[in-house]
């Protein structure tokens, strides 16, 4: 078990939940407040329909119930029965078999709801192994599914297609490090299941936001020989694929979903929590009617210490016994909710997650929003967290996409300003105290577009989900350059390159911490489909086979995150104050087209679109490093001067050019006040000499 957490989530009471074996024997504790009874059913190891054992719970101070006894050793299947009060918020049926919300390990019978618990040894020889604790601002985060990741490689052995094994296999690792990637994010892992409305369609549940357990791997990732050998072979399996990253010094982040569980609205399936207090576990009205700020059908209490002490307990699992190096938390505000179910900063919870000692080296990352009434908290989480930063997300793709759309018909919009404010860190979204680091910048990600049907698509194409539709954003800040998918067009092509170009290296030379997602890198499409979540098909797996010019593109993403590394101006840690001198921060200076500092009213003036952003790293030791990037958003081609103004620049060194299909490899030498053709629609790199 974790070790003790911290007292203010429900203290001493709430430790050791679940089976800890000890002494020859086992311990069960359950925590049911409003329960009458509490028992553990032990079922036959090869026939899960079979009860060999019913052993009642004895109740504990702070609503645990606990028993010792040696019929849960490893590998015990196991279910608990629980019974109590009806009415308003309660549905305890004593008839019904459920699963022990800490279990490690699941056997699936036949049926949705035919799952038991299995108690697992922990245990695994991590051999020296240790976790390789990137720097944030060394971090570029690579998105992607375990099963889509690997499906279609063809260097990956068949038998390990689509599994942890798969993932760790050397052909993806040597293309993680040839890409530059330092973690890789998960789609959940946690054991879920598909909803029953899409079983009825003949889809599934493919992207997994759709919680069984909390403690346990989904077994349909581990490899045909692990799944035959049980759920300690699939543990071993998991554990296996981290050390194996781990060992290659690649982070392995899990995309998580505590904000609600597979049980759905009232009615739906009865798993787990709604069995053993459903009052106490979700959010409810005073006569019991759900309060969902998901979209789903429940949410999670976490204004409830057990709830709470739920989530965080499973964090320290996955930190410790796992070893996993980061957490994404799929709608997050609703973790943070109080009991009047509003959004609190200081909620207990959020505050545990980045203060608990066990959780000290772990990255947390929000997804900073819900579906609740004042869900969206962009720029509102605690010191500490970083936050998925939809504004930078939207401003890049307005620039580079709707923009340039609608200046062909009429002219920009909008001038460079804003554009600028998300290149340089967002500060006006996050305060100076968390930095530039708390801004976690991406284009796309796996809800929404690829970036390659960005800039192919003005409109979503999702009828393969079976919503008519209806299903999937509506706005994308999408732009198809005059074609609605596929096209043969010579020119819209090449537009299409170029935008991808911009896009990935407006991510890649941003402050704060990029975010790639799978198969962008190389331009993979889903054909339109901007919510492929039911999509468990080629659609959705990515396709290895590549083109030239996606072999360009990947070329351009593996020198991008090599300047990266290599240039801390591109990547400070904090913020930059005038006049001060602040470590690990870039002093930034703008500039116009001519080469002189930009006036106040040129940030906001839609003619405006072109600008040279210098930045200077401020080192604790060590020299300085400083970049000149330029940027220029219309159409039409430009003639930009180099600055002449700054101090001690002798050349400019060019270093990438997004309006080059192969990335160059001569680094060209300008001096200052010199003057380059710009392309339009296009940036170029330099190193300030």
């Amino acid at each position: 078990m974790p070790a003790q957490s911290t007292p203010s989530l429900g203290g001493s009471a709430l430790d050791d939940l679940g089976v800890r074996l000890h002494d020859g024997v086992a311990t069960l504790r359950v925590w049911s407040q409003n329960a009458s009874s509490v028992e553990v059913v032990v079922f036959d190891a090869d026939d899960l329909d079979w009860e060999t054992a019913q052993v009642p719970l004895d109740r504990k101070p702070g609503g645990v119930w606990e028993v010792t006894t040696d019929l849960l050793q490893p590998g015990a299947r196991y279910s608990l029965r629980v019974d109590g009060p009806h009415g308003p918020g309660n549905t305890f049926n004593a008839e019904t078999l459920l699963l022990d919300p800490y279990g490690r390990g699941l056997a699936q019978g036949d049926g949705y709801e035919e799952w038991r618990s299995v108690v697992i040894a922990d245990g695994f020889d991590w051999g020296g192994v240790r976790k390789p604790n990137t720097p944030m601002d060394r971090t570029v985060i690579y998105e992607g599914h375990i099963k889509g990741l690997t499906k279609r490689h063809p260097d990956v052995t068949a038998a390990l297609h689509g599994t942890y094994a798969g993932l760790a296999h050397p052909a993806m690792i040597e293309y993680f490090k040839s890409i530059g990637v330092t973690a890789i994010e998960l789609l959940p892992v946690h054991a879920f299941v598909p909803e029953p409305r899409l079983l009825e369609k003949g889809l599934t549940n493919y992207w997994g936001y759709n919680t069984l357990s909390f403690f346990t791997p989904h077994n349909a990732y581990a490899s045909e020989s692990a799944r035959k050998e049980g759920p300690e072979a699939v543990l071993a399996e998991f554990k296996g694929m981290v050390k194996l990253l781990h060992e290659a010094g690649l982070e392995v982040i899990l995309d998580v979903v505590y904000n609600h569980t597979c049980e759905e609205g009232l009615g739906g399936p009865r798993s787990s929590l709604r069995g053993i207090d459903n009052a106490l576990y979700y959010r409810q009205q005073p006569d019991g009617s759900y309060i969902d700020t998901t979209g789903v059908g429940n949410t999670v209490n976490t204004a409830t210490d057990a709830a709470a002490r739920l989530v965080l307990d499973s964090l320290r699992y996955w930190a410790t016994e796992m070893q996993i190096d980061g957490f994404r938390f799929d709608l997050a505000t609703a973790l943070g909710r109080d009991a009047n179910h509003e959004y609190d900063r200081e909620h207990p919870l959020l505050t545990a997650i980045r203060t608990d000692p066990v959780l000290q080296d772990v990255k947390i990352i929000a997804e900073p929003w819900d579906v609740g009434l004042g869900g969206w908290q962009t720029g509102n989480f605690p010191d500490g967290w970083s936050e998925w930063n939809d504004r930078y997300r939207d401003r890049a793709r307005n620039f580079w996409l709707s923009d340039i759309d609608y200046a062909r018909r009429a002219s920009a919009p909008v001038g460079i300003g804003g554009f600028a404010n998300r290149l340089a860190g967002s500060a006006n979204t996050y305060s100076e105290e968390r930095g530039p680091l708390a801004s976690i910048n991406f284009v796309t990600a796996h809800d929404g577009f690829t970036l390659h049907d960005l800039v192919a698509y003005d409109v979503k194409h999702n009828e393969a989900n079976g919503e008519g539709n209806r299903d999937g954003a509506d706005m994308n800040r999408s732009f198809n350059h005059g074609v609605e998918g596929p096209t043969d067009d010579p020119t819209i092509l090449a537009q299409r390159r170029k935008a991808m170009r911009n896009l990935l290296g407006t991510l890649l030379l941003s402050a704060g911490v990029p975010m790639i997602t799978a198969g962008d890198e190389f331009g993979r499409t889903q054909r339109g489909n901007n919510n492929a979540y039911c999509q468990d098909s080629p659609l959705s797996w990515l396709n290895w086979e590549h083109e030239e010019w996606q072999r360009d593109l990947t070329a351009h993403v593996a020198l991008l995150t090599r300047l990266r590394a290599e240039n801390p101006a591109l990547r400070p840690s904090r913020y930059a104050r005038l006049g001060e001198h602040i470590p690990d921060s870039s002093v930034m200076d703008w500039f116009d087209q001519n080469g002189e500092t930009m006036e106040v009213e040129q940030w906001n003036d839609p003619r405006n679109r072109t600008l040279q952003y210098v930045a200077a790293s401020v080192p604790e030791n060590g020299a300085s490093n400083r970049i000149l990037l330029i940027v220029h958003g219309t159409e039409s081609p430009i003639d930009v001067r180099l600055p002449d103004s700054i101090e001690g620049a002798t050349a400019f060194v060019e270093l990438w050019s997004s309006a080059d299909d192969t990335p160059q490899s001569e680094q060209r030498r300008h001096a200052p006040g010199e003057v380059l053709p710009v392309p339009g629609t296009s940036m170029r790199l330099f190193r300030v000499e």
